[in-house]
């Protein structure tokens, strides 16, 4: 389990930050980080803080330990890399599933501490998510993030047949609803833009590809734009559907036929399909190596 609560035997005494670094044979940075963030207590449950004299006998460190599964990331430099991330797995723990693996584990099994990420995708999508691999890449690579240097496309399956393309500028914002998760379209959100381009249809299903091309960066932007437009997404738990049902499967009391059977896939048919960037002068462009065309056969 990636988050684990490890217990030190104490010198009663002595401060805290001392016997972090001197006598606790982890990385003294990490320990330091750790106890800012109150990560680390007392036999009370109590948590320290610096310059405090340690009374108890024993400490209790809540430490990340990575657990791979043998995930690589599909390109690698110096500075970063970049992994394919396979649909269902998330990119870091939440606040209430700490004990899941995540890409975060992988990232922090080959690149330690300094590997972080340097945005996010959902769970359900699959596809690229850039990696930094130090202080200085994550620093400049956030930055390109914050400033909008990049282009990053999608491709979707959606519902219904789309013949031309779509600029849809719908502000979005928090849904007030049951499911807290859930964004909508709302004229006080905030500005969001995405790009639609058909690229094939499939009439016996009715359902067409397409890349999509986020302008801005909204919570589930694409999944809630092309639920408004009348297009989910296939496969899409949340959006397009009963709110109850959505509800039931973030509890997971939905069963993978009854999910299959309501939203017509097993997975979000949504990916991260490709990713451009400058670093250092140099011009990347990558794509994803999953095949969403393949996966949408397997679809109802």
């Amino acid at each position: 389990m990636p988050y684990i609560k490890k217990e030190f035997k104490t010198i009663k005494g002595k401060k805290i930050e001392e016997f972090l670094t001197q006598d606790i044979p982890i990385d003294s940075k990490l320990l330091l980080t750790l106890l800012e963030k109150g990560k680390i207590t007392d036999e009370n449950n109590s948590r320290l803080q610096k310059n405090q004299t340690i009374k108890s006998n024993f400490i209790y460190i809540i430490i990340f330990e990575a657990q791979t599964k043998g995930l690589k990331p599909i390109f690698d430099s110096f500075h970063f890399a970049i992994f394919d991330k396979p649909s269902g797995i998330m990119v870091h723990p939440s606040s209430h599933q700490l004990n899941i693996y995540t890409l975060l584990d992988e990232i922090k099994y080959l690149f330690g501490e300094k590997g972080s990420l340097v945005h996010r995708i959902d769970a359900e999508t699959s596809g690229l998510v850039l990696v930094a691999k130090n202080a200085f890449s994550d620093m400049i690579l956030k930055n390109m993030f914050e400033e909008k240097l990049y282009t990053k496309k999608y491709k979707a399956l959606v519902e219904n047949e789309i013949k031309e393309e779509l600029i849809i500028n719908s502000p979005i914002t928090n849904d007030t609803g049951l499911i807290k998760l859930k964004m909508k379209t709302d004229l006080k959100g905030k500005e969001s833009t995405t790009i639609i381009k058909p690229i094939s249809y499939d009439k016996e299903k009715n359902q067409t590809l397409v890349s999509a091309i986020p302008l801005t960066g909204r919570q589930h932007q694409i999944r809630v734009h092309l639920n408004f437009i009348g297009h989910k997404i296939v496969g899409d738990p949340l959006y397009g559907v009963d709110e109850s049902f959505a509800d039931d499967f973030l509890k997971n009391k939905i069963s993978q036929e009854k999910r299959e059977e309501i939203t017509k896939a097993k997975r979000l048919m949504l990916q991260a399909d490709y990713l451009e960037f400058k670093f250092l002068d140099t011009k990347y462009m990558i794509f994803s190596k999953q095949n969403l065309e393949n996966e949408k056969k397997l679809t109802k």
